[in-house]
């Protein structure tokens, strides 16, 4: 096996920032290096690992799947993969769901949605999809161009055309934007990879009051703050608001590829047979996962703990009031802590401390640490970050 980080470079594509040490296993909210280095986990895999690792009923079940059918194609159903449909829909209170294997495939799937609603009712010429500047919707070439980031638009050429881009809670902008060659708006209800920035609630109802009036289809991206991450189903659930369409992904596999585009009832028959597919989507596997995922995460009292241990974060940090710390937002287990250091230089620290943290641009520290974390190992994380932030130059 490999074990030399130079050599694993050598034989994998150079398209990660990839950081010392290799990681061999997990257990519970912590991770081990090859040398049996030990890390307490802030990241999930990125919001991935919702149930942390080793989850007794997750290994179980997608173990016992695994053993019973691996694979069928979307040419017949099969038990697990309904059984998901079915909870799924009804957990998000949507009517159907096509599943998929990735967030950029999910969001995919939404946009093609929208401009098929839209063609259908209205004909050709109404396909503009609107999201926000600073928003994050994938790394394909379609969603990479609905990515709000310039710095995502390099390289690649031509993009595929029929996208705009709105400032963030600025709604005149989206006035002036939403015309009448635009068939939906795509948001994030926290921008992940734009900061951690939480929508303002107030913009969001606003937009979806004229989205309403105009025949707009709401797309909200929940990739990131989706299932359970921000203490609520969906991270839109914070703003009183319904949504046309909603894209999962991350958090519902708890470990395994896994991604879904939900449907609210107007939507629900705009996809026919031919219109859309994927070879793995609903792959019965992943789906046993997300099953125990939803029975786990998905309910009242593990929403309320999320949100409590999301304030015990803010309230550590608050309490600290250390001088690096310029901002803390979010919402629920999705914390961005802007510092005047530089996060990358944080991270690396926190990795030699045992701790693992992400960043979000060039000046955010982001914590998304499984959601089935204790406030007594927050405590120990958040104590190993001041610290580091204390003695950081």
């Amino acid at each position: 096996m490999l074990y030399d980080f130079n050599e694993a470079k050598e034989h994998l594509v150079n398209s990660y920032g990839v950081l010392e040490p290799i990681i061999s296993y997990g257990d519970g909210v912590y991770l081990y290096d090859t040398s049996e280095n030990k890390y307490l986990d802030f990241t999930s895999g990125i919001g991935v690992n919702s149930l942390g690792y080793n989850n007794e009923a997750w290994v179980e079940a997608t173990t016992k799947q695994i053993k019973t059918l691996q694979h069928a194609s979307n040419l017949f159903y099969n038990p697990t993969t309904v059984e998901l449909a079915k909870k799924l829909t009804e957990s998000a209170k949507m009517s159907k769901v096509f599943l998929a294997n990735s967030g950029a495939e999910a969001n995919e799937g939404a946009i093609k949605l929208a401009r098929k609603y839209s063609y259908d009712k209205y004909g050709e010429g109404r396909h503009k999809i609107l999201s926000l500047v600073q928003s994050f919707h994938g790394r394909t070439i379609t969603t990479l161009k609905a990515t709000g980031q310039n710095k995502f638009h390099n390289y690649f050429f031509p993009f595929p055309d029929g996208f705009d881009y709105v400032k963030a809670n600025d709604l005149e902008d989206f006035k002036e934007k939403a015309t009448s060659d635009v068939c939906a708006i795509m948001l994030e209800a926290i921008q992940g990879e734009g900061g951690v920035i939480p929508l303002d609630k107030t913009f969001v109802q606003d937009v979806v009051n004229v989205c309403k009036k105009k025949d707009i289809l709401i797309i909200f991206d929940e990739v990131q703050c989706g299932i359970g991450r921000t203490g609520k189903m969906f991270g839109y659930n914070n703003f009183d608001v319904e949504a046309d369409i909603v894209s999962v992904a991350k958090g519902l596999g708890a470990g395994l590829p896994i991604g879904g585009v939900l449907c609210a009832e107007k939507v629900s028959n705009v996809f026919g047979p031919g219109d859309h597919g994927s070879t793995f989507g609903g792959n019965p596997v992943a789906a046993s996962g997300a099953l125990v995922v939803l029975d786990k995460i998905c309910n009242e009292n593990s929403f309320n703990e999320i949100s409590e241990k999301g304030a015990y974060i803010r309230e550590l940090l608050i309490q600290s009031k250390n001088p690096q710390i310029v901002d803390i937002r979010g919402m629920g287990l999705m914390i961005g802590i802007k510092t005047k250091c530089t996060p990358s230089i944080v991270q690396k620290e926190c990795i030699k401390n045992g701790l693992l943290i992400l960043t979000a641009g060039k000046d955010v520290v982001r914590l998304l640490p499984p959601l089935v974390i204790t406030k007594d190992e927050l405590k120990h994380g958040i104590d190993i970050l001041l610290n580091i932030l204390d003695n950081i130059k």
